[in-house]
């Protein structure tokens, strides 16, 4: 995802556009709307990849019902209708050769409304420089447009009854919709805005737009984490090794790789341990069986080595919490088949500061073009590693390759700033507001300091 619009939701009331890149960092105070705009993330990629309805209740995310999603601006201002939500993308260049693509970014649109108690689809939208294609259940038609013209279908019962249904996930929603109306039961396409008849080359443009292979990914693609991590416990029992946004799967799966694939298992420990070291958390981990079967209990190590002796091994619920607390999140970026697209909320949470720059630069060297990541985070230490970091070239991001969003509170609303850095690490596009608790704490202090001193 290049770029991320919305309007009305939750606190965000004006329509607002902001840049995501490989490494995208929010930063604010609490309560300014970064985790609900990670949950619609979430809620977007949902829509575009499985062709439903997204769950905004799911886990990590609770945003409750649509009354407590729609911008509501209480008294006269009343509640939003409707919400809606998009992005902006640019497929990879191997995508756009075998597709014969050009690099213009392609824009897919939705927007919600209340169903039940529930935001429901009410629109969704693909576009691509000089032509769209548009559903619209409410009006209960498929629209769509070139540089030629626009036209408009009416959609069949039938061909409702059947977008009710889940249909595979490998098929792209526009796809099967498109399919339906060109069918031996498709309405006649009607010209809008005195648009001339369509033609073959006007289908074929649009059959262009919707052959994308956007839609076409593997279910774990994404991967959202929880703030707060599981906590570790002093003997596990095997189990099947599920994802999940709080980290409880991470010592199933490696002792899953400890058994059953060693060589994986020697990789992933080899990265976890350059992590441990960086950070200062540990020097080692290993999984401890406590029979020679995978099917025994075990337990997670870790051991901190000193100048001279190599210290005992302990356990994961003897090291303090930021061990275990960090441990499924690096496990996720490091492991060889580790998603696409990153959610994270505050991976700092119980680490030294001297850890969270480590995750810093540990954040700069997975990101990249097959890999994004999007990261809230209120640690100083962190963001300040990820300037220095792209401004020494250490790690593999540029500085386009950042974005940083500060969410500022402007009375009932929340405005997004999109801030860039530059090849000095300086941060572009500031507004005043910006680290304005750290210069009145600075002001504080020296003010306080001269004070005492009689000056």
């Amino acid at each position: 995802m290049d770029q991320i619009t919305i309007k009305n939701f939750r606190c965000f009331r004006d329509k607002q556009t902001v840049r995501l890149a490989p490494l995208t960092l929010l930063v604010g105070e609490n309560s300014t709307g970064k985790t609900s705009f990670m949950a619609l993330i979430r809620a977007l990629w949902d829509v575009a990849h499985r062709q439903k309805d997204p769950d905004f209740k799911k886990e990590p995310y609770d945003l409750g019902s649509f009354d407590e999603i729609a911008h509501h601006r209480g008294g006269r201002g009343g509640r939003a209708a409707t919400f809606e939500a998009g992005f902006e993308f640019t497929p990879k260049a191997e995508i756009r050769k075998i597709m014969g693509m050009g690099n213009e970014p392609y824009c897919f649109e939705t927007t919600f409304k209340k169903k039940g108690t529930v935001p429901a689809l009410e629109r969704r939208r693909l576009s691509q420089k000089d032509a769209w294609i548009e559903f619209s259940l409410a009006q209960r038609e498929i629209c769509f447009g070139t540089k030629r013209g626009s036209w408009k279908s009416h959609l069949s019962d039938k061909t409702l009854r059947f977008l009710g249904q889940s249909f595979d996930n490998r098929l792209s929603f526009f796809s099967v919709l498109w399919q339906l109306e060109l069918g031996e039961d498709n309405h006649q396409w009607k010209a809008l805005s005195d648009s001339p008849e369509p033609t073959g080359a006007d289908f074929k443009r649009i059959e262009k737009v919707i052959s994308l292979e956007l839609f076409h990914t593997p279910i774990y693609e994404l991967y959202a984490s929880a703030p707060v991590r599981s906590k570790p416990r002093r003997t596990y029992d095997p189990a099947l090794p599920t994802r999940d946004s709080e980290g409880d799967y991470v010592p199933m799966y490696l002792s899953n790789l400890y058994f059953q694939h060693k060589k994986q298992w020697e990789t992933l420990k080899d990265a976890l341990e350059k992590f441990g070291q960086d950070a200062g958390l540990f020097d080692e981990i290993s999984v401890k069986s406590f029979g020679k079967k995978e099917t025994e209990p075990f337990q997670v190590q870790v051991r901190k080595a000193g100048k001279r002796v190599k210290g005992p091994q302990r356990n994961l619920i003897d090291v303090g919490y930021g061990v275990s607390q960090v441990l499924p999140v690096i496990t996720e970026l490091l492991r060889s088949d580790s998603p696409s697209l990153f959610l994270l909320q505050q991976p700092e949470v119980h680490l030294h500061p001297s850890a969270q720059a480590a995750l810093g630069s540990l954040f700069c060297q997975i990101a990249g073009p097959k890999r994004q990541l999007v990261i809230e985070t209120h640690s100083d230490h962190l963001l300040n590693r990820v300037r220095m970091d792209v401004r020494d070239s250490e790690g593999n991001l540029k500085p386009e390759d950042v974005s940083i969003l500060f969410f500022e509170r402007r009375d009932l609303d929340v405005h997004i700033h999109s801030l860039e850095i530059d090849d000095e690490a300086n941060v572009l596009n500031a507004p005043p507001v910006y680290r304005q608790f750290f210069i009145d704490e600075m002001e504080r202090s020296i003010w306080k300091r001269r004070k005492d001193q009689g000056s």
